[in-house]
């Protein structure tokens, strides 16, 4: 069967297995790296010079990294915490319709506690004007919440734009960068960005391990979600997972040195899948080719819906039809009702999304089931 799914968890790199394995057992770093003695030392020492590694990556400080479980607790510490830690100076977030649920959802939770919550809805293209946002910005407005690239759709925003724009309104900014980190380079000294959250598992490594990128003026004054033994500058209490820590560190760690080939090698698959599809009539595209990554495609087949064509390639090739966010139901995607999105498009629309672990022929075999399975579907509606 062939995983056509990488934008809900990758595979983990066996370079990333193999530093995981090494601080499990009495051998290795097992310890807690709060204890006091010298076990506990080592593995306090191989957190911070993992932490160092990632963040030359970033190019920020080490001080400025604080390990989650992954993007959506991260996303939770930063609105929450700038939230709740500037109330008294408004109590305004601005955010987007096509954002993460673990974004909309928080916003929604906030609402519920008396902040105000402004939606930007995206153009046709999945873009949010930059003149709607500014237009949103007030004196009351504390946080812009914005993601990098959409989990559906691939789009792109242009954080760097954004994130200029919130520094001269002096509002913090929150970046998701759940499907952009260890695809897409970061260099947090060029772009203004406050807070910045991303998971392990969408660049091979594995789950349950994310960080939060937080500037070290805020610091001080976000506020945690989490209590306990004070552990991250008191941040995000509790024991840090050393092997999950060390095993992320290392898969972004090869990802750095291989992302431009792997970028490369991307292209050359989604154009490909495109050129495969394009035998087909009715294959419409909802993501923005324009503005969207190589490695996620989002599109709709004429006459046929998203579920049948799920059922019909089950054994064969494994793609959604949406966020795997829903708890695995299928629903029509809020992200492409946002874009405007409606009727047999919206409820026939797939996301296909790439590895660099893929090979051509592969990407080639899987388009061409696909297209065999939806003639097949639209003959047997016809029937």
């Amino acid at each position: 069967m062939i995983y056509l799914d990488y934008a809900a968890t990758t595979p983990v790199r066996q370079e990333a297995i193999d530093e995981l394995l090494s601080f499990l057992t009495h051998d290795g770093q097992f310890a807690n790296s709060s204890s006091q003695h010298r076990f506990g030392y080592h593995a306090k020492n191989s957190i911070q010079i993992a932490t160092k590694t990632l963040a030359e990556i970033l190019h920020c400080s080490p001080q400025e990294i604080v390990f989650t479980s992954g993007a959506t607790e991260s996303n939770n510490l930063a609105i929450k915490g700038i939230a709740y830690g500037f109330q008294k100076k408004g109590k305004h977030i601005i955010t987007c319709t096509t954002e993460h649920k673990s974004v909309l959802d928080t916003c929604k939770f906030l609402a519920s506690q008396g902040f105000d919550i402004t939606y930007l809805k995206p153009t046709y293209n999945g873009l949010i004007s930059l003149e709607d946002l500014e237009n949103s910005i007030t004196d009351r407005t504390i946080l812009v919440s914005i993601m990098h690239v959409n989990n559906e759709t691939g789009t792109v925003h242009d954080i760097k734009t954004i994130a200029e724009l919130c520094n001269k309104k002096k509002v913090f900014f929150h970046v998701d960068a759940a499907q952009s980190f260890g695809k897409i380079a970061f260099d947090l000294e060029k772009i203004p960005v406050d807070l910045l959250s991303f998971s392990g598992h969408k660049f091979f490594a594995p789950k349950g391990i994310g960080g939060l990128f937080v500037r070290n003026y805020l610091k001080s004054h976000l506020t945690p979600i989490l209590h306990g033994g004070g552990q991250q500058f008191g941040l995000r209490s509790g024991t840090l997972p050393t092997h999950q820590i060390m095993a992320m560190v290392k898969a972004i760690e090869v990802q750095n040195i291989e992302s431009g080939k792997q970028w490369q090698h991307l292209e050359k698959l989604k154009l490909r899948f495109i050129d495969e599809l394009s035998q087909l009539d009715g294959v419409i595209h909802n993501s923005d080719l324009q503005h969207s990554v190589p490695y996620i495609l989002n599109v709709s087949f004429e006459d046929v819906t998203a579920d049948s064509l799920l059922i019909a390639l089950q054994n064969d090739v494994a793609i959604a039809s949406g966020s795997a966010c829903n708890s695995g139901a299928f629903e029509a995607s809020y992200v492409l009702r946002a874009m405007g999105i409606e009727g047999n498009r919206l409820y026939g629309a797939v996301r296909i999304s790439f590895g660099y672990d893929l090979s051509i022929d592969t990407v080639t075999y899987a388009a061409q089931k696909i297209c065999f399975e939806v003639s097949r579907l639209r003959k047997l509606a016809l029937e």
